[in-house]
């Protein structure tokens, strides 16, 4: 059985859509962030920084959201579905992939770290405006490559365009404006009947017995 340690509302959501878009069975275990459930020893075995998302398949533990999401792909996934069939295609979601973490979701949450996430002594305001700065740099390095017509990688949805979709649909939660057309795509990844599953799943798991 795949287990998933969830909070809603996190990146865990991102990998509870990838179990819904795959069809996979899977147990959704929620880990109560705000009472400090994430930072006692069952879960800190799991995760050394006391974080979600977690994945337990069988012997195998995995944190770090994209990097659990790619191998749900890779291992459960039909060729040509959240992944491309072609070993370069592959590479172009990777590529993605690297691109959404890396460079539009860190100016994102360093965001969300100085407005709520941190402690508040932790909390430095003055850093704000140039996150959202680098957040519009990485926004408009995007709109080079992809305006948001189609699909990121091939002409169907990928695992690239989860990532991209959640996190823009973050950025929106942030009050971000986005170009029409990127607004548009996220409505689109939005949109999709697994995502709607998923969110409902982690809900249902947030709820007390």
């Amino acid at each position: 059985m795949i287990t998933l340690y969830s909070f809603p509302s996190s990146r865990s959501l991102r990998v509870a859509w990838t179990l819904e878009e795959l069809g996979l069975d899977y147990a959704c275990q929620h880990v109560d962030l705000a009472a400090g459930e994430a930072r006692q020893g069952a879960h800190l075995d799991r995760h050394p920084d006391g974080k979600v998302p977690v994945l337990v398949d069988g012997d195998l533990t995995l944190f770090e959201s994209a990097a659990i999401c790619r191998y749900l792909a890779e291992r459960y996934g039909e060729p040509g579905g959240l992944l491309p069939a072609s070993l370069e295609d592959r590479a172009r979601v990777d590529q993605w992939l690297f691109f959404t973490t890396g460079e539009l979701e860190q100016a994102l949450w360093t965001q969300a770290k100085h407005k709520f996430a941190l402690p508040r002594g932790r909390r430095v305001p003055a850093v704000l405006p140039t996150a959202a700065w680098e957040f519009q740099q990485a926004l408009e390095a995007l709109a080079r490559r992809f305006e948001g017509e189609g699909w990121l990688v091939g002409d169907h949805f990928s695992l690239a365009d989860l990532l991209l979709g959640h996190t823009l649909s973050w950025a929106v939660q942030f009050k971000t404006r986005l170009p029409a057309a990127l607004e548009a795509y996220r409505q689109r990844c939005a949109s999709r009947p697994a995502l709607a599953r998923a969110v409902a799943r982690e809900r249902a798991a947030a709820e007390p017995a």
